[in-house]
C-alpha cells in the first residue's frame, strides 16, 4: 500500500460505506453463530493508532453476547507466575462467536520488551511459542485474524496533544503511553523483529495505514469481510402474534413507584442546545463535512434622485449702521 499522503475521506462516502460494512458485519456475526465456527480478531499497534474506534465501529449492531470485546489489564501477580498464554485462553471463543482482542499476547513483544517489563529470557521463549500457539489455534478450527495499526510518528504527536486537552479521551493516556514518544525507534525495531517470527504464510499479519482514522476504519472492515468465508443465512419468517385480551391486570399506581426526573423536558424549556462534541482528532475532516454557507449578497442601494444645482444664495440686506450715540441719549437694542 506505501506510505503515500492522502487526503482525508469524505465524511459523506465514509458514512454511507461504514452502515454498509457493518450490515454486511451482521450477515458475518449470523452465518458464524449458526455454523458454529469461530473468529478471533487481533487489534495491535502503535499507540493512539485508531484500534479502539475500529472496534467501535465494528461492535456498533453486533449482538454482544455473540461479539465480545477483550481488553485485558496488567496481569496481576499470580498471573504473573502462569504459562504466558493461559490467561487469554479463557477469553478465546466458544461455538458461534467473535472475540475482539484490544491488545492480546502480542504485548510480550512489544511493551513488555521495551520497557522491560520480562526478561530477555521470556521475550525469547515467547518468540518460539507464539507461532505454535496460533498453529495450534488454527488447528482446533479458531480463525484469527491479525491487524496492525500503523501511524506516524508526527500524527501520533498530534493526537496525543489533543488528548491532553480533551476530556472525553483523556484517560487514553498513561504514563506508558507519553513515554513511547521517546521511544519510538525501540518499539519499530521490536515491531520489526516481531514480524520476522509471526507474519508467516497462512497467518500474516495484516498492516493497516492509519493516518486517516476513517479510511483506516472502512479499509480494515472490508478487508475483514473478505477474508471470512461467510455466506448470507436465510432467517425463519417472523409474525407478531396479537395481543391477547386483558384479563383485568391494572398497572401499579404511578405515585408508589419511583420514576426518574424528565430532565428532558427541562432541556426542552430552558431553549438551551448544548454544543455537539467533536473529536479533536476529527475535527478538519468534520469542518470539510459541513456545508459551505452560500455568501449573503450587497444589498442593492435604492435609486438616488438627482440633486439639482444649488443656486447661489441672495446677498443679504446690510442692516443700516447704528448711529453713533449721542452724548446723554441711552442706548437701546435695535
Amino acid at each position: 500500500m506505501g506510505s503515500k499522503k492522502r487526503p482525508k475521506l469524505d465524511n459523506d462516502l465514509y458514512e454511507a460505506e461504514l452502515t454498509k460494512l457493518q450490515a454486511e458485519l451482521v450477515e458475518m456475526q449470523e452465518w458464524l453463530r449458526t455454523s458454529g465456527n469461530r473468529l478471533v480478531v487481533i487489534f495491535e499497534g502503535r499507540d493512539a493508532a485508531g484500534k479502539g474506534g475500529a472496534i467501535k465501529r465494528i461492535m456498533e449492531y453486533l449482538n454482544p453476547r455473540v461479539a465480545r470485546i477483550v481488553a485485558l489489564p496488567a496481569p496481576t501477580e499470580r498471573e504473573r507466575t502462569q504459562w504466558y498464554f493461559q490467561r487469554y485462553i479463557e477469553h478465546l471463543p466458544a461455538a458461534g462467536e467473535i472475540r475482539l482482542l484490544d491488545r492480546s499476547w502480542y504485548n510480550r513483544a512489544g511493551v513488555e520488551r521495551v520497557m522491560g517489563y520480562c526478561t530477555a529470557a521470556e521475550y525469547q521463549r515467547f518468540l518460539r511459542q507464539c507461532p505454535i500457539f496460533e498453529q495450534m489455534l488454527a488447528e482446533d478450527g479458531i480463525m484469527l485474524r491479525k491487524y496492525w495499526f500503523s501511524v506516524s510518528g508526527k500524527e501520533q504527536d498530534r493526537r496525543f496533544r489533543s488528548r491532553l486537552t480533551d476530556p472525553m479521551r483523556r484517560w487514553k493516556l498513561s504514563p506508558t503511553d507519553l513515554e513511547s514518544l521517546t521511544r519510538w525507534e525501540e518499539y519499530s525495531r521490536a515491531k520489526d523483529e516481531m514480524f520476522v517470527h509471526t507474519d508467516l504464510p497462512g497467518n500474516h499479519w495484516r498492516v493497516v495505514e492509519a493516518e486517516d482514522k476513517k479510511r483506516a476504519r472502512i479499509n480494515m472492515i472490508a478487508d475483514l469481510l473478505a477474508s471470512v468465508p461467510y455466506e448470507k443465512v436465510k432467517r425463519p419468517h417472523l409474525k407478531l402474534p396479537k395481543r391477547p385480551t386483558s384479563t383485568g391486570y391494572r398497572r401499579t399506581e404511578r405515585d408508589l413507584q419511583l420514576y426518574v426526573d424528565d430532565f428532558a423536558e427541562k432541556l426542552e424549556r430552558s431553549g438551551k442546545r448544548p454544543k455537539k462534541y467533536v473529536d479533536p482528532e476529527d475535527a478538519d475532516l468534520h469542518r470539510r463535512s459541513e456545508p459551505t454557507p452560500e455568501p449573503t449578497p450587497e444589498p442593492t442601494p435604492e435609486p438616488v434622485a438627482p440633486t439639482p444645482p444649488e443656486l447661489p444664495t441672495p446677498a443679504r440686506a446690510m442692516a443700516p449702521p447704528t448711529p453713533e450715540p449721542v452724548v446723554g441719549e441711552a442706548v437701546t437694542e435695535p
